[in-house]
């Protein structure tokens, strides 16, 4: 990134936000905090009304904006897919506000790029995923509540069904965030049972903010799955997966004590997994067939064999003997 595209972006992100710290904009753009500085005094020089705290960090002069700024094409086919995934991934109420919302975004497009989406419309498509099949989809405004409630720090009533059997309970919970894996969750301090629970967002039947707030917690999802590895240790897990592998991984790798991951000079990515049991784990990575590969530990990879082993033997012999 150039000089100048990079003090745009800054100006960008200083219209976004309430207050911008120097050292996430430097780690942002990966520069020094010197140049960060130095493009500050740029903008202020330019004519940009800056206010800047120590130790706060630098916001823009209440009431000051600039004209919208326009979007590149790409940007723009970025907003349409998520715009698509929106519509699948959440519910009809939260689709219909970011159809709402991308069509303000569309306002501010040139007549060349609005024409661009509308050809480039119908040829993206996300389909439903597999996982909600035969499920009961959330409420219309559960997902909307629940990110007003963690916004703005209130309790949220809740009619949950638990497990399988649908045992009902009524609970007062502090939201803390919300994260998709093969299902929608929300992650609460639960005053029923005094501790952080995971809750599915289908399984809650009714939702209702109360108007009273919550002492801010410093907890977030990273900390409590961190919690999570914590309580209950097991034996580290690093494996390496292949591109093709990373969907699948990303939506489950949570309920196997994800840790941490990085990716390698070989266009890997090494994953650094904490579950409870190897067995588990064992018979979760099988699925990734060789798009998977076990670093360590050792008994982990004599587990995959054995698993490997048992299903050729099965599936290789006659199809009559498959079913004995």
């Amino acid at each position: 990134m150039n000089r100048f595209d990079r003090i745009t972006a800054i100006l960008i992100q200083l219209q976004a936000k309430r207050v911008v710290k120097g050292q996430d904009l430097a780690e942002r753009f990966g520069v020094s905090l010197r140049t960060v500085y130095r493009d500050l005094r740029t903008l202020e020089e330019a004519g940009v009304p800056l206010y800047g705290e120590a130790g706060v960090g630098y916001s823009l002069v209440e009431g000051y904006r600039l004209p919208p700024v326009m979007f590149t094409r790409e940007e723009a086919t970025a907003l349409l897919t998520a715009e698509k995934l929106a519509a699948q991934l959440t519910n009809p109420h939260m689709a219909r506000l970011s159809r709402a919302a991308m069509d303000k975004l569309r306002a501010v497009l040139g007549h060349s790029d609005r024409d661009y989406l509308a050809e480039l419309s119908p040829h993206v498509t996300v389909l439903q995923p597999w996982m909600h099949r035969g499920t009961t989809p959330p409420a219309n405004d559960i997902h909307q509540l629940l990110l007003t409630g963690i916004a703005t720090h209130r309790v949220a009533a809740i009619d949950y069904r638990a497990g399988y059997q649908g045992a009902a309970t009524q609970r007062d919970v502090e939201p803390i965030g919300l994260y998709f894996g093969q299902y929608w969750h929300v992650v609460a301090y639960c005053r029923l049972r005094q501790e952080y629970r995971d809750f599915r967002l289908d399984r809650i039947v009714s939702l209702q903010l109360r108007e009273e707030q919550f002492a801010p917690r410093p907890e977030t999802l990273q900390s409590y799955w961190a919690e999570r590895a914590r309580q209950h240790p097991g034996t580290t897990v690093v494996v390496r997966l292949r591109p093709e592998a990373l969907a699948y991984a990303h939506e489950n790798k949570h309920y196997f004590g994800w840790l941490s991951e990085q990716e390698t000079t070989e266009g890997l990515v090494e994953m650094t997994l904490q579950p409870m049991h190897l067995e588990s784990i064992a018979r979760w990575l099988m699925l990734f067939g060789a798009n998977v590969t076990v670093v360590s530990p050792p008994e982990l990879q004599r587990r995959l064999h054995n698993l490997a082993r048992e299903a050729y033997e099965h599936f290789s012999g006659p199809p009559e003997n498959l079913l004995t």
